[in-house]
């Protein structure tokens, strides 16, 4: 049975901040404890805010509740999130279960590595280059491109949303031009746009053939997506501020996305993630792991349909110095495997 869950908290600095008002990220690593001895070790994570809010909930709510019981992630999930409904049903709440959830899982696993307890389905996975640089320079931006382009990434990411679309016109222009027409470009506008300027920027930026336009509008706005993925021929992605399976269900339903992106510490750990990726195999429709590669690698090699991991330029826990080595994944060639360990693999410092 589970005896106690203690939290530790790091913040990290960002070695390129994702803005002025983002420098830096906030961990919570989280430590369960059984009445045999045995330890798990999982996280919460939040780039920007919440952090103490979280970790209330993890050191007071959380503990209170889980001491005491067996420590199955799905049946300890379903009990702590109906517990935890009043707070709100996704966001701080789901942010701190992921915490519970990632340390349970850990302890699942045993000797055994994540993959090989999920399902390995495939060796390796491709992974994107990515950037938090709407606040970059056109000459910034360029650079970054030009650095993805020499490390052989197939396919890479950039932000858009910039009060002038010309603006971003001129700047996803110029890093086709560097990345050149066979790889893969996505377009991240992180919720910027209503339905109006999400429809033009999707007919301004077709020409440069983007692979998919992601989070063009609010991330619960499910009709509005109906209607822009109607009327626009550019792939729509959304989830990584979706927090809840029933959340995904709607968008997948409505039809309003051909590719969901969960965040696995967002919608409250693997337990759930595991339970969208279902959901969305039963609609054809690929899940795309939202950041975190140093885990998101990990379940991305284990999901039913093909994908890519997401690799934020020097934003990895690895990258941050937050973990020892080994490393839970080592990315080579633009190609990310899961390293030899038990659990998650996460030996925090």
């Amino acid at each position: 049975m589970i005896r106690d869950l203690t939290v530790r908290a790091r913040t990290a600095a960002l070695p390129r901040p994702w803005g002025p008002d983002v420098p830096a990220n906030h961990v919570l690593v989280v430590e369960v404890t059984l009445d045999d001895g045995r330890t798990g070790t999982g996280f919460s994570w939040t780039p920007q805010i919440g952090a103490r809010a979280v970790r209330a909930l993890l050191e007071h709510e959380i503990r209170q509740a889980v001491i005491g019981l067996d420590p199955h992630p799905e049946v300890v999930w379903d009990r702590l999130w109906r517990h935890l409904r009043e707070a709100g049903p996704g966001g701080v709440t789901t942010i701190a279960l992921a915490g519970l959830d990632l340390a349970l899982w850990d302890l699942r696993c045993g000797e055994r590595g994540l993959v090989e307890v999920l399902g390995r389905r495939r060796d390796s996975v491709p992974v994107y280059g990515s950037g938090v640089n709407l606040h970059y320079s056109l000459e910034e931006l360029v650079a970054q491109a030009g650095r993805w382009k020499a490390a052989g990434y197939p396919a890479v990411k950039i932000k858009v949303g910039r009060p002038d679309l010309g603006e971003d016109v001129d700047r996803v222009a110029a890093v086709r031009e560097v990345i050149g027409p066979r790889t893969l470009l996505m377009i991240d506008a992180n919720q910027r746009w209503d339905l109006h300027r999400a429809r033009r920027a999707a007919h301004a930026l077709a020409p440069f053939d983007p692979h998919w336009l992601e989070e063009p509008l609010p991330a619960d706005d499910v009709a509005a997506h109906v209607e822009l993925r109607r009327s626009v021929d550019v792939p729509i992605a959304v989830g990584e501020n979706v927090y809840t399976v029933y959340g995904f269900r709607d968008l997948l339903a409505a039809g309003a996305c051909d590719v969901v992106q969960p965040n696995v510490v967002r919608v409250g750990g693997i337990t759930p993630f595991l339970r969208i990726a279902e959901l969305a195999r039963a609609y054809d429709v690929p899940v795309y792991p939202h950041l975190l590669p140093d885990l998101s690698g990990q379940l991305a090699l284990a999901l039913p349909l093909p994908c890519l991991a997401e690799e934020v330029e020097d934003a990895s826990f690895a990258a941050l110095g937050l973990l020892a080595e080994p490393y839970p994944v080592q990315i080579r060639g633009a190609e990310l495997r899961a390293g030899a360990h038990r659990g998650l693999g996460l030996r925090w410092k």
